[in-house]
Formats: structure tokens, sequence, C-alpha cells
């Protein structure tokens, strides 16, 4: 997903934001996945699925985390209420990163000439303290501006509030100022949902739940109803929820277009069995056109004091930071297989939809992961991202203080900008195009 950068002169522009999907590969137009929380205080015997995120992101899944990605064939917006609470979270996630970069810089007196909420077109702005405050048309993305290499500012160059002529230790502050700050706010959402509504836990049990019907779906015509748990597939026996129990239906149902698939169901504590004839999707695969979703019951985790509060928030953060990280490892490891499952602003925005009509819980843990995932993708150390901005500060340091030619540095940099420019419109159009009504219109 791309935000807007400031630009090429900026010595920390705002970078992109990505979601790779490590666990959730394609889901089918049929099948969508209600977000079920899940909690990292303890070990749950149901592993949940997977998380499938112009922001500075990158959103790896998870094995706890309970959304899907939508990185997928069959993105949904849903309503409008749901979709603006989305844009809602991932605008303040990327407020809170900017904000931190601002804060750093103009605690330490060092010149900002800009902070953008929003890219594109301008809607309102301000001046204050000679900053300028702008809010912009388009909330998925923000940039905070200096002036250093700003033709147009009547600052000297050698100006010593200048960032690029503040001492290591300074720039360091504020180019990691952004992730600190999402980390902060991370840490504060989990915090806050332990105290408020508290944290969900698992209890798993057989078969697949089926939350909703589509209308005139094979599943409808055949006599498949919303509260239905699938207990078999043509006599295979599900077992209790795990990772691979829905991909099982799944698997079974794409692979019989126009085939008769039986289905044991459990409907008002009864068993019976349906027939279902799957439709024949685009790509040849079967669909019957219901959402699946493992068959758990959550209960809450709430603490009886301030003291168990602080410990159930810090186990489940180092959990979901565990799985952040080691998400974006296997990344990397199986980059030829992830990389399709890469997604954009359309598609964080489309899963934070699903999240916020299936449970307004979610948001607290969608939004946590965000911002752990805005964090350590921007941290690694590529062009454009906050983290090559910071080896480019330390390879400084490193060589005695002597700068990095101002030609390279911006060689490097406009060339990390233009490939993550190029790579946020493709997914852009990609993830739009994978969208629901679209698809229906095409």
């Amino acid at each position: 997903m791309l935000i807007h950068f400031s630009s090429l002169s900026s010595t920390c522009p705002p970078s992109p934001t990505y979601f790779p999907s490590r666990l959730s590969s394609s889901r089918p137009s049929y099948l969508e996945f209600p977000f079920k929380p899940t909690t990292h205080l303890f070990k749950s015997p149901c592993p949940s699925l997977s998380c499938s995120s112009y922001a500075k992101l990158l959103c790896p899944s998870t094995n706890r985390i309970g959304f899907r990605s939508c990185a997928l064939p069959g993105l949904d917006f849903g309503n409008v209420e749901s979709v603006l609470e989305a844009t809602g979270v991932l605008t303040a996630i990327i407020v809170v990163h900017e904000t931190g970069h601002f804060l750093a810089a103009y605690l330490q007196g060092i010149r900002v000439s800009k902070f953008a909420v929003g890219f594109g077109p301008i809607l309102a702005k301000f001046n204050a303290k000679g900053v300028e405050f702008s809010l912009r048309a388009f909330p998925l993305g923000g940039f905070v501006g200096f002036p250093d290499n700003d033709p147009d500012s009547d600052i000297p160059g050698d100006d010593e509030n200048l960032l690029k002529n503040r001492p290591v230790l300074d720039r360091v502050l504020v180019i990691s100022a952004g992730v600190i700050a999402n980390i902060v706010f991370a840490y504060a959402i989990i915090f806050t949902q332990v105290l408020s509504v508290g944290l969900p836990v698992q209890e798993p049990f057989s078969g697949v739940l089926v939350p909703d019907v589509r209308p005139f779906s094979a599943a409808s015509r055949d006599g498949l109803l919303p509260g239905d748990v699938i207990l078999a597939v043509n006599g295979i026996e599900l077992p209790k929820t795990g990772p691979s129990v829905v991909s099982q239906v799944v698997d079974i149902v794409k692979k019989n277009p126009k085939r008769k698939v039986f289905l044991k169901v459990e409907r008002a504590k009864q068993d019976f069995e349906i027939g279902v004839v799957p439709d024949e999707n685009f790509d040849g695969t079967g669909k019957i056109g219901v959402q699946l979703s493992p068959n758990i019951r959550i209960t809450k985790l709430r603490p009886n004091n301030i003291f168990e509060a602080f410990n159930y928030t810090g186990k489940e953060f180092w959990g979901l930071t565990y799985n952040v990280l080691d998400s974006l490892k296997q990344t990397f490891m199986n980059f030829s297989q992830s990389a399709s499952n890469v997604s954009g602003p359309v598609a964080i925005i489309a899963v934070g939809a699903e999240v916020a009509r299936s449970t307004r819980d979610g948001l607290y843990e969608f939004a946590a992961l965000l911002n752990l995932n805005l964090a350590v993708i921007n941290l690694l150390p590529l062009p454009a991202l906050d983290g090559g901005s910071l080896a480019l500060v330390l390879l400084e340091a490193a060589r005695g203080g002597r700068k990095i030619p101002l030609e390279l540095e911006q060689r490097i940099m406009s060339s990390g900008i233009v490939f993550v420019l190029l790579l946020g419109l493709f997914l852009i159009v990609r993830d739009t195009l994978n969208l629901e009504f679209i698809k229906d219109l095409l």
C-alpha cells in the first residue's frame, strides 16, 4: 500500500505500505473469513486463520491472528460505515507515525517545513511557527517535510538547525521516532483493549461454521443456512478447529465444480446431510457462495487489577510482535511463493472493513498489528523506508562523520522511491480489480 512522499529531498520520506500474507495464499471468491480474534496469553489449541495489510507498512500474516488477507480474489468492501472505520484506523496509525518524526525534530529545534495528513490536493491548511499543516484529499498517507534541499526555501544551506546539519544522534532520533511512536501506540491499543473489552480466548469445536450464505448462491439453492456447522464433507469428518480445517472444505469445493458435494451439517442440535452442487468460478474452480470460519466459542479474559492488566498487555504485545517478525522472516525466505500476496491500501482497507463488520473488538487487534507491521517494515534497510535513511546516517557515522556524497544519496533514495511508487500503483490497480463489485461490473 502506498502513501504520499513529501519530496526526494526529505531525509526520511514517508515510505510505502505493503501487506504480504504468508499463510493465506489465494482466497476463492466464494469464501470469506470473518475476523476471529485470539489471545497470546495462552497457547491456543486452535491456531486461527492467518492475517492477511500510501503508508509505511508491511503487514505479514500471523499464525494466531484471525482475520484473512484481502490481497486475494474476491475482496469486498462491505458497507460504508465499516470502510470508514477501517480508513480511520489506518489514517490514525499513519498520523501517529508522522507525528513521531515531527515531534522528534521539533522538540530538538530542527527545522520542519510541512506536516501533511493524506496526500494529493490540499483541502485545508494553516501555518503555525513556520510549519505548514495541511489536510489532503486522500487520507491513506501523510508526510513530514524538511526544508534541507528545498530550492524554494530561504534558509541558508549551512543553517545548523537543518536536519542534514545536525549530529548523527539527532538525526537517528528523528528517523527512528516514527517507529517508536507506532510501537508505543500498539502497546497503548492493547492496554486499552485489556481494560475495556478484555482479551478474546478461543475454545475450539469440531467442524466449520457457516456465518453467512449469499443469496442465489449454490449453497442457498441447496438448503445451507447461516449458523449451520459443517461436520463432514463427502464422508470426511472434520476435526476440531485447526490450521487446515477450513482449507479441507475449500479444497474439496474447488475441485468439484458442477458435481454434488455431500455436507454433513449440524443445525439446531440435529445432524443431517445436504447435497450442494458448486457453481463454476471464472477460473474453473468450484464455489458455493458462503462465508466460513473456525467453529469456535470466544470468551473474554479480563484483568482483576492494574498489575494483571499490564501483565496481559505485555504478553499479548510480545506475542503479536513475535508473530509479525516470524511472518516477515518467512515472507522473505519464501518470497517467490508469497510475492503474489503482497497487498496495497485497497486490500488493507478491505480487510479492515471485514474486521469491523465481523466484530468491533477485532479493530483493537487489527490496529495493533498494523502499528507493529509498520514499525518493523520501516526498520528494514531499504531505500525509501526509514531503515534506509537510518542506514545512510549510520554509514556516515562509521566513516568518521564524513558525509555520503549528496548525489549518491539522492540516487539511492530516488531509485527506492520510484520503485515504491510503481509497485504501489500496481498493487492499487490489482487490488481494486479484485473487489467484488468491480468484478461484478467486469
